[in-house]
């Protein structure tokens, strides 16, 4: 249907095959195997064969397979079968980590899913976005999100916002009519689109097109949108690289070196491949997607749902969180503290009006009319709803038609000021007077009561005759009175906020709210400053002038939908890493930009669709939690980083150095093959290790540099005590080939394992405590290398069985290097913070 947006609903459903009480079940279910799922782009969840070949697609893998492959056929089936099989049992190492990762990141992810609400059955039911098939008729109201292009068959001022597609910033209307064929998509009344949202009111509608049959489909052919990458995924890349070059600038002259040498050309290439995996953290892939996915497990259970994995690391590396203050701050229960009029005294006729408008109203429900709602009940049953215009951001009023046998009464009630541009005239005492007599009362009023702590609205009303309204008949109003309400701060949360600032996280305070309630607040609430900016007037500041000033802000007040974003966007630009705590419409565009989105599972489908996590419980404490399981995830990452390039880094470095000086090669490819999956075992383990309060003190932050430092010291420590041991086997034990690569193996990979004790901790290693499941692989791994000379296989992999004395030099050697290495390790992290 190329321009349904011509169509006459009663045709319209007669053409897509459905009617206004939706489709059956089967139906649905038939034309969903037909159509596909609703998607623009199909989700790239990867099967389970690929998740495995993937284990083998690193270049240096395919090179290391053929050059195996290629040493079969020259007759050396027993060496090229064994590199084959270490190869294999690499991959499927991180194939069963990876795999436990995806599954467990799947069933997170399903407690968070998006629903539309629709016809099915003839009955409303709840379904998944991407299960929407044409002919579905969807009921919508405010928060929710278009779940694909619709004609519109009932509206009740339904208000849409539809920025995604044509760029416009406010709103636009939606009705039910027939259009010209030939109408633009900004001008097409009747039609709703995917990605647009629901800004006020409610509204039912046909669907027409799904996924890539869309506007927005048509849109993202032509499109290829990248997410932009974290600071942690930038770094990694960066690490990536360093090795890379390192590795490829080594390899090549160990190559060069071995063949001026007269090495066999095939053993010299496989030989410097496998000194390319052993210098290649080939697992961190796989460790990260683990120490993610694990990490997103442990806050699950702290109640936050992480929907994108690299953003845990930046929920750690977070140091400014914006947030608005109701139900974040404050315990999100409004109450209504009294209806009172110009003079202060209670009304019954406040109460009664305030009533009505929150009652009949049936736009987005929210707290302050359920408040109303619940106050002591007037009667209002005479009364019945004509027309209503529904709240919206920008009006920041509700308008409501009432009348009964007597009168039609227009009853408008909203922010204060808004309500008061609104008015001509006042009621007292039951006598109706001019309003510019008594603005600076009102004014006053207002004021006290805000610096109490107090919300306060207005209300106001009008006789009409008609029996519709628009937005201009919101004019010449006679303003009623006040209505006040309060929302207390949550027990503790001063606490909270001090944990959080403990934790080097700044809380930024952003409010519609005026400024007094706001700086009332966050002062009960134990702010020690209050630096303000008001939303005007950050309009008359300049760009450079808000991103000067942007940092020292505590509290930002009356703030307009649209200034949320420029406040992330500008805190950002200012160096921090920023997450954005939002549940609203209005909130949207600031959780995109932020660097973490964060919502909460009651919140809107707009910013539930938006945020990066959601938290199960709207409270700080939650996110309190989630931000340390953010920075242990990121800390037993560097973990790995820290292991693949000490001990791992100095061995290769040693082995390759080696290669140029001893009438043989220093350990066989296949030797090092399994040095690297021997050393790689324990590794897997460290997503489960324990953090130490230290480690999470502060913010996270990537630093190449450090790694690189880190690297070459304890790259040249491990080199050091590789070649004592060199020197040991040669001129202390006489060893042949054999003899010298079983024993620096053994040698090798127990100092590898064993250093793992010293690295994964800042402190004295004795007294940090690794995880049970880390110290029993490395004393597994240990036990491995000490047994392997003396198993069967040992002949297989070109080992012999080793001396007595030759254990206890080992021992002693690793028992060196372990104390060498802690000393070091005190003088390196000297001064770090």
């Amino acid at each position: 249907m190329p321009a349904f947006w011509n169509s006459k609903v009663e045709g319209f459903f007669t053409q897509i095959q459905s009617n206004i009480g939706g489709l059956t079940t089967s139906e649905a279910q038939k034309r969903l195997k037909v159509l596909g799922k609703n998607q623009i782009k199909e989700k790239q969840q990867e099967t389970t064969f690929s998740l495995l070949l993937k284990q083998f697609k690193s270049p240096i893998s395919l090179m290391l397979i053929a050059a195996a492959i290629l040493s079969f056929f020259l007759r050396q089936p027993t060496d090229a079968i064994i590199i084959l099989i270490i190869i294999l049992a690499s991959g499927l190492l991180g194939f069963w980590q990876e795999k436990g990762a995806s599954d467990a990141m799947q069933k997170l992810l399903s407690m968070v899913k998006v629903t539309a609400t629709i016809s099915r059955d003839g009955k409303k039911t709840a379904i998944p976005l991407e299960n929407i098939v044409v002919g579905d008729v969807v009921w919508l109201s405010a928060g929710d999100i278009v779940p694909a292009d619709c004609l519109v068959i009932e509206a009740n001022n339904l208000i849409v916002n539809e920025a995604t597609l044509t760029g416009e910033t406010f709103p636009v209307d939606k009705f039910v009519g027939v259009l010209p064929a030939e109408t633009p998509l900004a001008k097409r009344t009747n039609s709703l689109f995917m990605g647009s949202s629901i800004v006020s009111g409610s509204g039912k509608a046909a669907v027409v097109h799904t996924g890539k049959a869309t506007e927005l489909g048509n849109i993202a052919k032509h499109l290829t949108i990248i997410a932009p990458e974290t600071d942690f995924e930038k770094g990694i890349k960066h690490f990536g690289f360093l090795l890379a070059e390192i590795t490829f600038v080594l390899v090549l002259i160990i190559f060069a070196l071995n063949v001026v040498l007269e090495e066999p050309i095939v053993d010299a290439f496989l030989f410097s491949l496998a000194i390319a995996i052993g210098l290649t953290p080939q697992l961190l892939p796989a460790i990260i997607s683990v120490n993610l996915a694990r990490g997103a497990g442990r806050m699950a259970e702290k109640k936050v749902i992480v929907k994108r994995l690299s953003a845990i690391q930046d929920f750690g590396s977070m140091n400014v969180l914006c947030s608005d203050k109701t139900g974040t701050l404050t315990e999100g229960k409004v109450k209504v503290s009294q209806f009172i009029d110009i003079n202060e005294k209670q009304s019954d006729k406040v109460l009664q009006y305030a009533t009505l408008n929150a009652s009949l109203q049936e736009g987005f429900k929210n707290p302050i009319d359920k408040a109303i709602c619940e106050f002591t009940f007037p009667e209002i049953s005479t009364y019945s709803k004509k027309d209503e215009i529904p709240y919206d951001f920008i009006r920041k009023r509700l308008s409501v038609l009432v009348n009964n046998a007597e009168e039609t009464i227009l009853i408008t009630k909203g922010a204060l000021s808004n309500i008061l541009e609104v008015c001509s005239q006042v009621e007292i005492d039951e006598k109706i007077e001019d309003f510019g007599t008594h603005k600076a009362a009102i004014q006053a009023q207002f004021e006290k009561w805000s610096s109490q702590g107090f919300r306060t609205l207005g209300i106001a009303y009008r006789k009409v005759n008609d029996a519709t309204i628009r937005h201009i008949d919101e004019k010449n109003m006679i303003f009623l009175g006040f209505i006040t309400l309060f929302d207390p701060p949550k027990k503790d949360i001063n606490l909270t906020i001090k944990a959080l600032k403990e934790l080097g996280v700044s809380l930024k305070v952003i409010t519609g709210d005026n400024l007094l309630v706001a700086k009332s607040v966050a002062k009960t609430i134990g702010f020690e400053r209050i630096n303000t900016l008001t939303g005007i007037e950050m309009r008359n500041l300049s760009n450079e002038a808000l991103l000067y000033k942007v940092g020292n802000i505590d509290v930002f007040a009356e703030i307009e939908p649209n200034q949320k974003e420029n406040i992330v966007l500008a805190l950002k630009k200012a160096g921090f890493v920023v997450g954005y705590m939002g549940d609203g419409i209005n909130d949207a565009s600031a959780l995109h930009a932020a660097d973490v989105g964060i919502s909460v599972d009651t919140a809107v489908d707009v910013a539930k669709d938006a945020a990066d996590m959601v938290l199960l419980e709207s409270n700080l404490n939650v996110l309190l939690n989630g931000i340390k399981e953010g920075r242990k995830t990121f800390a037993n990452t560097m973990k790995y980083i820290f292991m693949a390039t000490s001990a791992n880094f100095g061995n290769m470095f040693s082995v390759a150095g080696a290669s140029l000086f001893l009438p043989f090669l220093p350990l066989l490819p296949k030797q090092i093959l399994f040095t690297n999956l021997l050393t790689d075992m324990p590794e897997m383990m460290i997503s489960s290790d324990h953090v130490e309060e230290e480690a999470i003190r502060q913010p996270a932050k990537w630093d190449l540099k450090f790694i690189r430092r880190f690297m070459i010291y304890f790259g040249l420590l491990s080199s050091i005590f590789d070649y004592l041991s060199f020197a040991i086997l040669i001129y202390v034990f006489k060893a042949n080939e054999s003899l010298f690569q079983t024993g620096w193996f053994v040698e090798s990979v127990a100092s590898a394992t064993c250093v793992v004790f010293v690295v994964r901790t800042r402190s004295f290693f004795l007294k940090s405590k690794p995880s049970r499941p880390l110290s029993l692989m490395l004393l597994l791994t240990v036990g491995i290398v000490i047994l392997l000379p003396i198993s069967p296989f040992a002949a297989s992999l070109g080992f012999v069985p080793l001396p007595f004395t030759l254990y206890l030099t080992i021992f002693f050697i690793v028992l060196c290097y372990l104390a060498c290495a802690e000393a070091l390790k005190i003088w390196f992290y000297k001064g770090v913070k």
